[in-house]
């Protein structure tokens, strides 16, 4: 086994308890179907579509409806539609690269999925991309308020009988990355999906390709550049 040194290490000074993983443009890039789908919901609704496509993602469906304020809308029944129409749009969804291979390589305890995603819809991404289902899924079925509130990554932490400030998050979005924030862990950025650089205080990788994970006697992991 590789002797890893601190230069190798991306955080010397801070070993995890979990890792915690975001699902859409992290995971797995489902950018283009979700695009598709709400640019026709958009301009069903009177909306300019190149505003409002930055505002859907990492967020509830509902969420993104809700804070429009749309006279005569139900918030829950057009976000139930929108999810039956992302449920048939999977054909270009694809893994972000080294996504299969990483998660392999961790213990089966010590990681888990968190998506504001429902969990019908992110069964069937998942499926798509080629990935397996995780050990533990936190959906937006699991939660009352979703990212960018601290509440998804808080419970998966208590899942997995660890505290959160000891995890590790993957994320792309920034109301996820705000609830990583909040909820006191780490934060590996995926760019992967980003059209534009974000301006971050963290640590971003583009994907997987170049992390392995170092776990030691104790079982604590540490995330490795290649």
């Amino acid at each position: 086994m590789k002797a890893y040194t601190v230069s190798d290490t991306l955080f010397p000074d801070h070993r995890f308890a979990a890792f915690l993983f975001d699902m859409d443009g992290t995971i797995l890039s489902s950018i283009a179907s979700a695009e598709r789908v709400w640019s026709a919901w958009a301009r069903d609704h009177g909306l300019d579509v190149a505003a409002f496509l930055p505002t859907i993602h990492g967020v509830q469906s509902v969420e993104t409806i809700r804070r429009l304020g749309l006279p005569g809308v139900d918030p829950v029944a057009e976000a139930a539609a929108i999810t039956a129409t992302e449920m048939d749009d999977v054909d270009d969804i694809d893994p972000i690269a080294g996504a299969a291979a990483f998660l392999a390589s961790l213990p089966a305890d010590r990681w888990a999925i968190v998506t504001s995603a429902p969990r019908l819809l992110a069964e069937r991404r998942l499926a798509a991309a080629g990935l397996p289902l995780p050990p533990l899924f936190i959906t937006a079925e699991d939660v009352e308020r979703g990212k960018p509130a601290p509440d998804c990554f808080f419970l998966a932490a208590e899942r997995l009988g660890v505290a959160a400030e000891d995890c590790l998050v993957f994320e792309d979005a920034a109301a996820g990355i705000a609830a990583a924030e909040a909820a006191g862990a780490a934060v590996v950025v995926i760019t992967a999906t980003h059209a534009h650089p974000m301006a971050t205080a963290h640590v971003a990788m583009r994907d997987y390709e170049a992390l392995t994970v170092d776990m030691d006697a104790a079982g604590t992991l540490g995330l490795v550049e290649a």
